[in-house]
């Protein structure tokens, strides 16, 4: 793994300079903590997915802002490019999984996609669950990588980790389900699908100005229609979720980054920084500059 450092943040790449190795891993938690100590407890991006198991342990892990309880089996989901770090804890037990997003998706089926949009970037559900029911089934997973990766024989090898990998997402999304029919926040897949599709074509251009029109046609529905699925599921505008997800990521940048105010602004896609700075204010109710200073 090795870091980039362009800025206050650091990225993380997985086996960027050995192209021979699958873009998968796994990690003990309490070894991987003790070895890179000083770095896990600073806020960091990854260009890859994370699956963090809390086997054992009690702290707090903390994803965009907002500081989230470790429990014990509590798995926290972390996507690509999201803001994280631990707490200065090192006796957690537990494991890392990371892989990138090439080596779970092959192909273009929903199964596919679900998996990977629902599961790390949901707008509805906190990054972390309790995996308690499915210990056992999650524990020989595990065992069954490891031992994979140890096998010198390489015929196959990469199509079995996809498939524990994928059991491993599946058992964790079956608990997740679980959480949302206990609690009558299940949305009917073919909505929760369109759902994630929208948050995902916000997240590759958010910074490109698009308007709500543009994305609905991305999306191959009408304007109505992608207002009601979001007015109905998250009680909130197409509109209200791109000014969200433009906000976290001028917050992101203001707390873990070096720019200026107006290289944020223009990173964002303003043309104009001095609306950039009144477009914060109005949904922030503060300044770039005031919440710069708050924070550090």
């Amino acid at each position: 793994m090795s870091t980039k450092k362009d800025s206050v943040i650091n990225e993380y790449h997985l086996n960027k300079e050995h192209y021979d190795k699958p873009r998968f891993r796994v990690h003990n938690l309490n070894d991987y903590l003790r070895k890179h100590y000083g770095n896990t407890t600073k806020p960091h991006i990854h260009s890859f997915y994370q699956i963090i198991w809390f086997k054992k342990g009690s702290g707090i892990h903390y994803v965009d802002f907002k500081g989230y309880d470790v429990f014990e089996n509590a798995i926290f989901l972390i996507a690509k490019n999201q803001v994280h770090y631990f707490d200065e804890t090192i006796d957690y037990e537990g494991f890392l999984i990371h892989f990138n997003e090439s080596f779970l998706v092959q192909n273009d089926s929903e199964v596919d996609f679900f998996l990977k949009y629902n599961l790390f970037n949901s707008p509805y559900q906190q990054p972390s669950c309790c995996v308690n029911n499915g210990v056992e089934l999650l524990d020989e997973y595990i065992i069954q990588i490891e031992k994979e990766l140890n096998n010198k024989i390489e015929f196959g090898k990469e199509e079995l980790l996809r498939t524990y990998l994928k059991a491993i997402l599946i058992q964790i999304q079956r608990r997740k389900i679980e959480v949302d029919e206990k609690d009558n926040n299940h949305i009917i897949n073919e909505k929760r699908i369109q759902l994630i599709k929208f948050v995902n074509l916000i997240d590759e251009n958010y910074n490109k100005g698009f308007t709500v029109a543009e994305y609905a046609q991305l999306m191959n529905i009408s304007t109505r229609t992608l207002s009601e699925l979001i007015s109905k599921n998250l009680n909130k505008t197409p509109s209200q979720m791109v000014y969200e997800r433009i906000i976290l990521e001028a917050k992101r940048l203001l707390l873990h980054s070096d720019l200026n105010i107006n290289q944020i602004g223009y990173r964002l896609g303003f043309d104009d920084p001095s609306y950039f700075v009144k477009f914060f204010k109005k949904h922030s109710e503060i300044s770039p500059s005031e919440f710069r200073k708050s924070i550090s």
